[in-house]
């Protein structure tokens, strides 16, 4: 299997760091950009590499030539004119005989890609795209994808999977984009394209002839006519995916690469997370939610997960949510106010990596209520199924990890499956009966409670 690298840009943005030099070649703590992304995918076995250069090519091919210095094998292939992010893939026909990847050249990352086209392969469109939540979706073209969810799939035997089943583990079919040149008047799910994308072979005989003058598209000439056929898929991952292409975002970058934080984000490694309750904990108690007008953030929330964002903890949420066993909501209203929870949060600058929510309840009588979901269950809050389920999709190590709620069976639930516990204040305010047993942190709200965790 190839890898193809896209490595024109020119870095205009970046000028006051490097003038001279590419974009994918200027250094970070030292080291090119490009020679990160070859770096992650030798460590992948992918060991075939063509870069697309442009601008300044000598740079990159005198400072890689064959590859051979690196263990990897590079040949290039270069744009004697400018043809946009697609133009010059026209030329990849006699050079791809299988699948490849695609990355842009300006990413700084750490990804299992054996696992991204293993389930590529697997999903069976022409492209799959490499999606995550970023804290900047208001000026990034967020991807619509599919909502296939249905009461069948929270059944007794799917205890625990919680809403990104499909998603998450079987990927998603693209519907849309919501550009970023466009006002948006609703709310959305935190999905942006990554920069890194499957292709199969097929996909080359879509590409035109390059012509002097004319610029194809990656995206909007090629990508979204697809969509319209249902040929794109979209893949969840919370591995670390950073664009380095404003001074702003290089030393963001540079940072997260002095504190370890892209390398521990990679999957092949345990990861940390703190897991939260919603109600109380992120947005104001007000009972169950089954509006999401009544969904209000806590003064200080958005500023508490943007901090877990930046550090090497992932931001999870799990909540008890018995009003849709109740009859009182529907799972598509659920992902309405879930939206809108991941909109007023991506305008702060936060995301969520992911949430997982439990519908059941297993008291009866209630009109209009789900009899599929009436079912004494391992997801509900305070056991601990949903964190189990995210420990297993995140290979995440729950004994290095948080449970931060407002509630009792919050802190029971942190206690089952072996995290720490942080009881924050900011919601019901219950009694909570032997507290030293089961609360190892209190604090105000969840800003207090993770500026303690990171401390």
């Amino acid at each position: 299997m190839k890898a193809i690298i896209m490595a024109g840009g020119q870095g205009t943005r970046l000028r006051s760091i490097s003038e001279e030099l590419p974009k994918p070649m200027i250094p970070v703590l030292g080291k090119p950009i490009l020679e990160y992304q070859i770096d992650e995918l030798r460590r992948s076995g992918i060991r075939d590499i063509i870069i697309m250069t442009g601008y300044k090519a000598e740079h990159i091919r005198n400072y890689f030539g064959d590859g051979s210095r690196f263990s990897v094998n590079i040949s290039y292939v270069n744009e004697d004119y400018p043809m946009g992010t697609a133009g010059a893939l026209w030329f990849l026909r006699e050079l791809c005989d299988d699948d490849f990847l695609l990355l842009m050249g300006d990413l700084m990352l750490s990804v299992d890609f054996g696992r991204f086209m293993e389930q590529h392969r697997r999903m069976g469109g022409l492209v799959t795209l490499f999606v995550h939540p970023n804290s900047h979706p208001y000026d990034s073209d967020v991807i619509l994808t599919e909502y296939k969810l249905s009461v069948s799939d929270f059944t007794e035997d799917k205890c625990g999977l919680g809403r990104e089943i499909i998603e998450r583990e079987q990927g998603s079919l693209v519907t849309g984009v919501l550009p970023k040149s466009k006002e948006r008047d609703g709310y959305y799910h935190n999905l942006v394209n990554a920069g890194i994308y499957a292709f199969k072979r097929g996909l080359l005989s879509l590409i035109p002839e390059p012509i002097e003058g004319h610029k194809t598209d990656l995206d909007k000439d090629i990508i979204r006519p697809l969509i319209e056929k249902g040929e794109v898929y979209a893949l969840h991952s919370t591995e670390y995916v950073k664009d380095m292409g404003t001074p702003e975002r290089y030393k963001a970058v540079s940072e997260d690469i002095k504190n370890g934080t892209v390398e521990a984000r990679n999957l092949r490694n345990k990861q940390k997370c703190i897991f939260l309750d919603r109600d109380g904990t992120i947005n104001v108690y007000k009972g169950f939610v089954a509006d999401p007008d009544k969904l209000e953030l806590i003064e200080g929330a958005a500023e508490a997960i943007r901090r877990i964002n930046e550090s090497e903890y992932l931001a999870v949420l799990v909540t008890n949510q018995p009003v849709i066993a109740r009859g009182e909501l529907s799972l598509e209203g659920l992902y309405e106010i879930n939206s809108k929870l991941e909109t007023e949060l991506g305008k702060r600058g936060a995301y969520l990596d992911d949430i997982f929510f439990c519908p059941h309840h297993s008291h009866k009588g209630f009109e209009g209520e789900v009899k599929e979901l009436k079912f004494e269950c391992s997801c509900r809050k305070p056991e601990a199924g949903m964190l189990y389920q995210a420990a297993k999709r995140y290979n995440i190590n729950l004994s290095a990890s948080y449970m931060v709620g407002d509630m009792a069976m919050d802190m029971s639930c942190g206690r089952k499956a072996g995290t720490k516990t942080v009881l924050v204040h900011s919601g019901k305010q219950e009694e909570i009966e032997d507290k030293e047993a089961l609360v190892d942190i209190e604090a105000g709200d969840l800003l207090e409670a993770v500026e303690r965790i990171l401390s």
